[in-house]
């Protein structure tokens, strides 16, 4: 045993590749010894399908129109009615009388015209080659010096509410102009005036005193919070007479 396993072991590469072409020699020869040498012949071709086109008259294809009964058919009984139309002549344009002109009367010439112009005037327009020059003369408008009335003006977050009674200063009998009395005004949010204080005197006791008074009375619009504004009253005095100074 161990001979022939180291025999077995000793076998080179050229041994085996002589042996593999050993087989397939004889492989080879095997197959010319053995096989048909006959000539190829062709199988028959039976139960092919084949395809044929179908005309307009095989009633299977014509059920696949969808028109199939809303269009004229000539199999249906209706065709003979349709398909024998009488024959309607073109009528004829050509016409044989002869054009008759309407008459022209001589005496209307012009009528229309001149009722038109007898019913339209046009005035008349003198050609004036060296019009008058137009004299004119500026207008200064004369304002008075002084104010006619006394007036009130009001300033500050005041301002954007609504005075709801109406106040008219009075003018004040005084000889001299006398200088605007600047009123501190404080209103809660109902709109009444709850505290008035003077921050600038006009120089005349009776003014100062009448615009906190007329302040005092102030009645303004609502609104959430209070508000506080200057009343600036400006004042217009007339002249006193004898038994006023006196």
């Amino acid at each position: 045993m161990n001979v022939a396993q180291a025999e077995s072991q000793n076998w080179s590469r050229q041994r085996w590749l002589t042996l593999i072409a050993l087989v397939f020699a004889a492989h080879i020869g095997l197959i010319f010894l053995f096989g048909e040498k006959g000539e190829i012949v062709s199988r028959p071709i039976t139960n092919v399908p084949s395809l044929k086109l179908a005309n307009d008259s095989d009633e299977l294809l014509a059920l696949n129109d969808p028109a199939l009964f809303a269009l004229p058919n000539p199999k249906d009984f209706a065709f003979a009615v349709w398909s024998q139309l009488p024959k309607v002549p073109q009528p004829s344009f050509r016409f044989t009388e002869s054009p008759r002109w309407l008459p022209l009367s001589a005496e209307n010439l012009g009528a229309t015209f001149q009722q038109f112009m007898q019913t339209n005037y046009f005035a008349g327009y003198q050609l004036d080659f060296k019009p008058q020059p137009k004299l004119s003369e500026p207008v200064l408008p004369v304002e008075p010096a002084l104010a006619q009335n006394s007036t009130l003006q009001i300033a500050g977050e005041l301002a954007q509410r609504r005075l709801l009674n109406e106040i008219n200063p009075p003018s004040l009998p005084f000889n001299d102009v006398i200088a605007p009395s600047k009123v501190q005004a404080l209103v809660d949010a109902a709109g009444n005036v709850i505290s008035v204080v003077l921050l600038e005197s006009s120089g005349l006791d009776a003014a100062d005193s009448r615009a906190l008074e007329i302040a005092r009375a102030a009645r303004f619009a609502p609104a959430k919070n209070l508000t506080v504004g200057q009343m600036i009253f400006n004042w217009r005095t007339i002249p006193m007479t004898n038994e006023q100074s006196r």
